[in-house]
């Protein structure tokens, strides 16, 4: 899951969860947690749900008195709210009850994290210390967008990857947020010029906040269970290759980036400067 995603899932969890305490812990593989199952569990059950909000790639949940609870669904996840009494998934691999009888399952696609953490140690949990802010927050202005870049010489794509750099921005939402901006994944960063991180920093909250409004990608699911409206139509470049592109017509092309694979119009993103 991606930002869009992860925004959903918290959105409707703070909804279902905010005032109730945690009653039960079920989890299958206890790799994906940060201490014995056991130990977990008392510290989780009867704490309190204060609030539930997303951040980056991550669910972050507040317990009262103290602790917060860390979700990050790795590859993905599907993380589905069951009511008093409701049937469960056939299978799952994490169960988190609730006292009034609610709670929510996940079945994890390949791995994922779930961390207990006291509060006066989240700036120390190694996973989340180091994350910069998402395209969303407030905070996300093209000065701080600007100010990230400086001085950077390496590829764009690789830099918005980069947790640490900017939160919340995976393989799937990159591809169109480069293209909206006419920017090559493989464009030097010490290249761009004003206009292009103007572009940049407008392209990463519309294809963000386009997904939220149709609620995330058609491939994941909410925490009722539905489905996203973001798929194959709302791509622009994405997942396209051998398509005209939506811009000016020429080939959609898939490239290598490093350890990944980028979607590009080789006509409307070039890997130079377009003045050079």
């Amino acid at each position: 899951m991606e930002l869009p995603e992860i925004t959903i899932l918290a959105r409707q969890m703070d909804e279902e969860m905010a005032g109730k305490r945690i009653a039960e812990v079920d989890v299958a593989n206890e790799k994906c947690l940060n201490m014995p199952l056991e130990g977990f569990r008392e510290i989780a059950v009867g704490r309190k749900v204060s609030a539930v909000a997303p951040r980056g790639k991550w669910v972050f949940t507040s317990l009262s008195p103290g602790y917060t609870l860390l979700f990050n669904t790795g590859m993905g996840a599907d993380v589905i709210h069951f009511k008093p009494g409701g049937e469960l998934p056939e299978k799952y691999h994490i169960r988190i009850g609730l006292d009034d009888g609610s709670g929510f399952t996940a079945r994890v696609w390949w791995f994922c994290y779930l961390h207990l953490v006291p509060n006066e140690g989240l700036r120390e949990h190694k996973l989340t210390r180091g994350m910069g802010l998402t395209p969303l927050d407030e905070g996300f202005t093209q000065a701080h967008l600007t100010g990230l870049l400086e001085g950077r010489r390496g590829g764009i794509k690789s830099f918005l990857l980069n947790q640490r750099n900017v939160a919340g921005i995976g393989n799937v939402y990159i591809q169109d947020i480069l293209f909206k901006a006419r920017l090559h994944p493989l464009r030097k960063i010490n290249t761009l010029t004003e206009g292009d991180i103007r572009s940049l920093h407008r392209s990463m909250r519309e294809v963000l906040r386009e997904s939220i409004g149709i609620c995330g990608l058609a491939y994941e699911r909410d925490f009722y269970g539905n489905r996203g409206g973001y798929g194959k139509e709302q791509y622009r470049v994405a997942y396209k290759p051998g398509e005209p592109c939506p811009r000016c017509g020429t080939t959609i092309e898939k490239i290598k980036t490093g350890s990944t694979s980028s979607f590009i119009c080789p006509d409307c993103q070039t890997i130079t400067c377009s003045g050079a």
